[in-house]
């Protein structure tokens, strides 16, 4: 278990992470969501060491996290790393190599499946095609917790199904905890269990995805009708024209009134309005 208490990194007077507390479970797919420059990245190397906190404490299994005490348990890979220039097969062996849990059937099985040349050398691949070798290689790697920071960029539509194709077999294939940064909103709730969401470096929530279709809603109707509900509800947002009002509600689900009509928020909505990128009226 993954154990992040008040963490603040602060570069001069600009806090990067804001007083970020949370527990991650051993195993289960997350989402760490946020606009760019959120303080995403800045989180994921400080959660394997790679950075400094500038305050509080980070610990896995107990043990507390730092760059002199790196977790060998985790592996961390950010979009656009770079390989060394050899063949394809070459790298996957190497990988094997040097990891002792590697899994080579898994990677062999994937790079087959996405169509990576064994014999093509890195620098002769797409952009995209890098960082899926890159994403394959991690994901054989059977760590106790996989970070993968925009993994997808680069990536078409098609890339990016094959992509949640991979990461699922690999949890499947050996349930850990992967924790995949990113800002590409429609693509999360096809492959995460738990949603974490940070704006400016604050913790703004961390969820579950049925928790957060139960809970996230707009009510519609004249402002009349809808303000008096919103003195006990958790707006995040509203939209006002004329009379008619749409407020959209983070918060245990109501029956409405007579005149009040009640319909889910989508997640693209639901983030848009949490990290109040459309504001109240």
């Amino acid at each position: 278990m993954i154990e992040i208490k008040n963490v603040v990194k602060r570069y001069g007077k600009v806090a990067a992470i804001d007083g970020i507390t949370m527990s991650l479970p051993d195993s289960g797919i997350y989402c760490l969501l946020g606009r760019n420059g959120a303080g995403k990245t800045t989180l994921l190397k400080m959660m394997v060491g790679h950075i400094a906190a500038t305050d509080g404490h980070i610990a896995i299994n107990g043990t507390e996290i730092s760059p002199r005490n790196m977790p060998q348990a985790m592996n961390y890979i950010e979009s656009g790393s770079e390989q060394f220039d050899m063949r394809v097969g070459e790298l996957i062996d190497i990988a094997a190599q040097l990891q002792e849990d590697f899994d080579m059937n898994f990677a062999r099985k994937m790079a087959e499946r996405f169509d990576l040349d064994m014999k093509k050398r890195f620098r002769k691949l797409s952009f995209g095609m890098k960082t899926m070798l890159t994403s394959i290689m991690t994901l054989s790697n059977n760590s106790k917790a996989i970070l993968l920071d925009e993994p997808t960029t680069g990536f078409d539509a098609i890339m990016r199904d094959q992509f949640n194709t991979l990461l699922l077999e690999s949890y499947h294939a050996n349930p850990r905890l992967i924790i995949v940064s990113t800002h590409l909103i429609d693509e999360v709730a096809k492959v995460t269990e738990r949603l974490i969401v940070i704006e400016k470096g604050k913790l703004l929530i961390e969820a579950g995805m049925d928790d957060i279709d139960e809970k996230a809603y707009t009510l519609s109707g004249s402002v009349q009708d809808i303000m008096p509900l919103l003195s006990n509800l958790n707006c995040i947002g509203q939209q006002v024209a004329g009379n008619v009002m749409a407020a959209h509600i983070y918060d245990d689900r109501i029956q409405p009134p007579q005149g009040v009509a009640i319909s889910g928020l989508s997640l693209q909505d639901f983030f848009i309005n949490i990290v109040g990128g459309r504001k109240n009226a």
